[in-house]
């Protein structure tokens, strides 16, 4: 059973990252359109966004449970040593979600909606910035267990270059996704040029920013290529992944516009599939040498057992519904 409870925590990370991905990509496309384009873009990230928009943060949830319940020890290290950028994350989902509230819904329309405006779209940065930074510090080999300065346990051991590179990395990666996603949502030939116009530009800055990712790992001795690249499983998800990059243009250019969603989706997890495969179930590592494992550091094995069954029925329930709500918010096929 505890193979079931990593993968749902897998599956449910992987889904946070796609979906949640796309709906803070959405903020960051329209903070990265000029104001002539803006108010079109901006009506075709909406219509892309409504699918997922009341459901994306529950992945972030059933991930958060599933580390409180199955891997306490886990929990409570990552979220005593990253406390930081927990909390500044949390800030940038509220403040999104509050400011597109107001936004969208206040009764009067004044100088507030430019701030409601400028909140949504800088949280739709900071909250994709520090889920990489708080996804590099778990490999970085900088997070420290004992007792320490705070500076050096609470601040540098997060707050270092290959961590701002992923955190720029995952970024590029929201950014790309809503590009992709909305492409279907489109009403006109002007606004599809323009979104893929958007969506080529922003594939360049994710092959600039993965390009820093790898650097600054090796300038922090940061063991990242032989993490992706040491086995046969690294090498094809990433070259699937590029595989899948020239079918999407070749997709766009057919205007066969469904499938480019999917294949921007499995692009997302080849790239989880290669970061994470080598290390399989050692989740944090620290600068002591030591390691976090899932299996090493599960709860007792009746909690893993509940755990598993219950994540195995709710997901019975819950996930036929969420596929309806996909399917009733796709308004016309292209």
């Amino acid at each position: 059973m505890i193979y079931v409870v990593i993968g749902f925590l897998w599956l449910s990370i992987c889904l946070y990252l796609i979906f949640g991905g796309s709906d803070f990509g959405a903020g960051i496309i329209e903070l990265m359109t000029n104001k002539k384009d803006r108010a079109k873009i901006q009506g075709v990230m909406y219509e892309s966004m409504a699918p997922v928009w009341e459901a994306n943060h529950m992945w972030l949830i059933i991930a958060i449970v599933i580390m409180f319940v199955g891997f306490p020890v886990v929990y409570s290290t990552l979220s005593i040593s990253l406390h930081i950028p927990f909390v500044l994350m949390l800030v940038g989902i509220i403040a999104r979600g509050t400011a597109f509230t107001f936004l969208h819904y206040d009764a009067v329309e004044d100088r507030w909606q430019k701030l409601y405006t400028q909140i949504f779209y800088f949280s739709s940065l900071l909250t994709p910035f520090f889920l990489g930074v708080i996804a590099a510090s778990t490999i970085s080999h900088k997070l420290i267990a004992e007792e320490a300065p705070f500076p050096d346990k609470y601040i540098f051991s997060w707050l270092n270059w290959f961590g701002v590179s992923v955190g720029l990395f995952t970024i590029s990666i929201c950014a790309y996704l809503a590009s992709i996603f909305a492409l279907r949502e489109t009403r006109n030939d002007h606004e599809l040029a323009i979104l893929v116009r958007k969506a080529k530009k922003v594939m360049v800055y994710v092959v600039i920013s993965g390009a820093l990712v790898f650097l600054n790992a090796y300038l922090e001795k940061i063991p990242l290529f032989t993490l992706v690249f040491s086995g046969a499983i690294g090498i094809v998800a990433i070259l699937l992944a590029t595989v899948a990059l020239g079918v999407i243009f070749y997709c766009i250019k057919r205007r066969m516009l469904l499938p480019v969603r999917f294949l921007a989706g499995f692009q997302v997890v080849m790239i989880l599939v290669a970061a994470t495969y080598t290390n399989n179930t050692n989740i944090v590592f620290l600068s002591n040498g030591n390691h976090l494992s899932l299996l090493e550091h599960m709860a007792a094995p009746k909690t893993i057992e509940v755990l598993g069954w219950a994540l195995v029925l709710g997901s019975i329930f819950i996930l036929p519904f969420l596929f309806y709500l996909l399917y009733s918010f796709t308004k016309r096929s292209k």
